[in-house]
């Protein structure tokens, strides 16, 4: 077949079809595309200015930032801030403060509770850098180059680091995993959420793995460890941050009166009535957060959430759950709507089985895709 274009004789065109990219061959840059700016704070800022840029920005994490020289990063790291046309050193990130650092500094750092004659104040008061480290997970302070492929952030991000900078005008090529030494003008966090997004936005090529139920690929985690709705809020802080944990299940309590509702509980076979979430502890305004220590994790969730979700034009959050036989895509498709990182397994009476996290999800598509 002859065709004329632009006073041009062809024969048989064809319009140039790009070359299809498979998931696994992306990489890193484009899971930051359309991430937000990176929300920081100096090392000098209280926990209050912390706390504040941490429910402004609805994050549950800011790095640390500090004059370069002064300070040794967490878990090590050097990982700089630079001047794009001159290489100077602006800033050092010395590490990264969590809602849970925040909260279990709130709630006292003695196991005896000897702290506990510091009012809310004071204790807001401190410097941020003074809390680097409360947790585990603030420990370590990671990044992820751009040109690191999506299959092997996945390998960080299955092995339970949540989040990692990720230097847009770095150096280095062909990174594999995360590094503790960096310098770039420019960073964004990629956290394991984003990349569950991802995921999900190329359904068709995980159409097989999103069809199997959790039990089916063996995602499901037990036992799991929560608190009943008699632990007061304070325990409960105190018992996430011992076990590093950012969310616990609130556990129907079975003897009220004998039960030590200060320890953690195994909830195996016990009936799921609500979750305890330092992310949650977010939407708590300051001056009332320490009245609220001494209440029930169950008090707290239902007048207050009920109060800040009112206020911020939402419904309070509901319990996430998903059975044996649930498909990988439906969990998936729940964790994104309602943004948690975890859902737990219930049987049909809405006793606790488990738990399916993003990082055992991340775990088992990128064994999919190794196959």
């Amino acid at each position: 077949m002859q065709t004329t274009m632009m006073g041009v004789k062809t024969d048989n065109i064809h319009p140039t079809m790009e070359p299809q990219v498979h998931l696994k061959d992306k990489k890193v840059k484009e899971l930051v595309a359309d991430t937000k700016r990176l929300v920081e704070v100096p090392y000098t800022a209280t926990l209050a200015h912390t706390l504040n840029a941490l429910v402004a920005n609805q994050v549950v994490a800011v790095p640390v930032a500090a004059p370069p020289g002064h300070w040794i990063g967490a878990g090590g790291s050097m990982i700089l801030e630079s001047d794009k046309h001159t290489g100077v050193v602006r800033k050092h990130y010395i590490g990264m403060v969590t809602m849970l650092d925040i909260l279990s500094h709130i709630a006292g750092d003695k196991p005896d509770g000897g702290d506990e004659g510091l009012d809310m104040e004071e204790r807001m008061a401190v410097p941020v850098s003074s809390v680097i480290g409360h947790c585990l997970e603030s420990l370590s302070l990671w990044t992820l180059n751009p040109c690191t492929s999506i299959l092997d952030c996945m390998e960080v991000f299955s092995k339970g680091i949540h989040r990692a900078l990720v230097p847009l005008d770095s150096n280095m090529e062909n990174v594999a995993g995360v590094e503790l030494v960096e310098s770039a003008s420019t960073y964004r966090m990629v956290t394991q959420m984003d990349l569950i997004k991802f995921l999900k936005g190329h359904e068709p090529e995980l159409k097989h793995i999103l069809n199997q139920t959790v039990h089916e690929l063996s995602v499901v985690v037990e036992p799991v460890f929560g608190v009943t709705n008699h632990t007061k809020v304070i325990d409960a802080i105190k018992s996430m941050r011992a076990g590093s944990l950012n969310a616990v299940p609130i556990i129907e309590s079975t003897n009220p009166t004998t039960e030590d509702h200060s320890l953690l509980v195994n909830g195996k076979g016990r009936k799921v009535i609500g979750t305890f979430s330092a992310t949650d502890l977010r939407g708590c305004p300051v001056s009332q957060l320490q009245s609220f220590l001494p209440a029930s994790v169950m008090e707290y969730t239902t007048s207050l959430l009920s109060v800040s979700a009112n206020m911020a034009g939402s419904s309070p959050r509901e319990l996430v759950i998903c059975y044996g036989e649930s498909r990988l895509g439906e969990v998936v498709d729940k964790l994104v709507a309602n943004h948690v990182h975890r859902v737990w397994v219930v049987d049909r009476n809405g006793l606790l089985e488990g738990l399916v996290s993003l990082t055992d999800i991340i775990r088992v598509i990128r064994s999919s895709l190794l196959e």
